[in-house]
């Protein structure tokens, strides 16, 4: 070994590595002070742990083994500068950055909630549990998106343990941000490929709004559309079901990763027996239910609606529904036209006088 070698040239050509920052490296406590930890790091030194950077729930005792983190690989004094919470940080990157790699499920228990979704703690960091990313079975539907209901909602699931994966991590961003929806992914898919459209199917109503009601069928999100509720016409679908109800319905469509359903097709439509009542020629009695600048419709039984076309029901051309009927207004009509197949009846009031 050459004698003119300087130290650092020694430190290099030797298997001790040198300390560099963002190192983690184990170490043995030699001193326990008020504001500080002395560290033995063997060949590689001694360095000290400032109050602020000592983590909690350890023991900290002379002669205990840790982990730290280098902070300043070499101060003034000639010791090092160490964190034992950037350490934990540190390692909790590690293995956040594994867990993405390596796309696995992990179980989570949310700490806290905002509007925009959960707040959750893995490996010593923070992440993010957006609302987007909650499957169906945990996905707050609500009318109006009331943001009080919403994180009423989310609240509840601080309480549960979510499985998930890791959608998107960076350290330097400091982001980490998690998902429900790709946790499950596998196990949907696997659900899916045993349904099909006809299939009738159970699930529980997860929320109702104006256009329709959710339904979580084993953790695949349905959707009943308004016109699917009932043969009725629903003005309202919360005068039908409400959350909570368990329905049995019938699959009509399959899409990527939701359901098409219908609960009035469990039945069969009562519209085809009750228009065997009428033939062309009848006068019939009807009610008004709505009017539009082109005719009104009117109700001639519990489940048949016809229309009476504005060309019908007068013969001045310049006739206006609106002044000549009134909603629930009782009439005498004559039916010109019945069209099984489109489930159309024309009547006439013009006619019928």
């Amino acid at each position: 070994m050459p004698s003119n070698m300087t130290m650092d040239e020694l430190l290099a050509s030797s298997e001790i590595k040198q300390l560099v920052t963002g190192d983690v490296v184990e170490g043995v406590i030699t001193s326990v002070r008020k504001n500080e930890l002395w560290i033995d790091l063997g060949a590689r030194g001694v360095g000290v742990v400032m109050r602020r950077e000592i983590g909690h729930g350890q023991v900290l005792d002379v002669g205990t083994s840790i982990t730290v983190s280098v902070i300043g690989p070499e101060m003034e004094e000639g010791h090092a500068l160490l964190s034992m919470k950037r350490a934990v940080k540190d390692r909790g990157w590690d293995e956040v950055q594994r867990l993405f790699d390596g796309q696995e499920i992990v179980d989570i228990s949310p700490y806290d909630a905002n509007r925009g979704g959960l707040l959750v703690e893995l490996e010593g960091i923070r992440g993010f549990l957006p609302v987007s990313q909650l499957a169906a079975g945990h996905y707050p539907r609500v009318s109006g998106a009331d943001k009080d209901e919403i994180l009423q909602k989310l609240n509840a699931l601080t309480s549960e343990t979510l499985r998930v994966r890791i959608l998107d991590v960076s350290r330097k961003d400091n982001k980490l941000i998690f998902s429900e929806k790709e946790a499950v992914k596998d196990d949907m898919q696997a659900r899916f490929a045993k349904l099909k459209v006809g299939d009738a199917v159970e699930g529980i109503v997860t929320g109702v709004i104006d256009f329709g009601a959710f339904v979580n069928v084993d953790g695949i999100e349905g959707l009943i559309h308004i016109s699917e509720i009932s043969w009725e016409r629903v003005d309202n679908p919360r005068n039908y079901v409400k959350v909570g109800d368990t329905v049995t319905a019938k699959i009509i469509a399959i899409d990527k990763d939701r359901l098409s359903l219908s609960l009035k097709q469990m039945s069969e439509d009562p519209w085809l027996s009750e228009v065997k009542e009428f033939k062309k020629g009848d006068v019939v009695e009807g009610k008004v239910t709505r009017i539009t600048p082109f005719g009104a419709f009117v109700q001639i039984s519990p489940s048949v609606e016809a229309l009476v076309h504005v060309s019908e029901m007068s013969d001045d051309e310049t006739v206006d529904p609106e002044q000549l009927f009134q909603l629930n207004e009782k009439k005498q009509f004559k039916v010109l036209d019945i069209d099984t197949d489109n489930r159309k009846i024309a009547l006439s009031l013009k006619d019928a006088k």
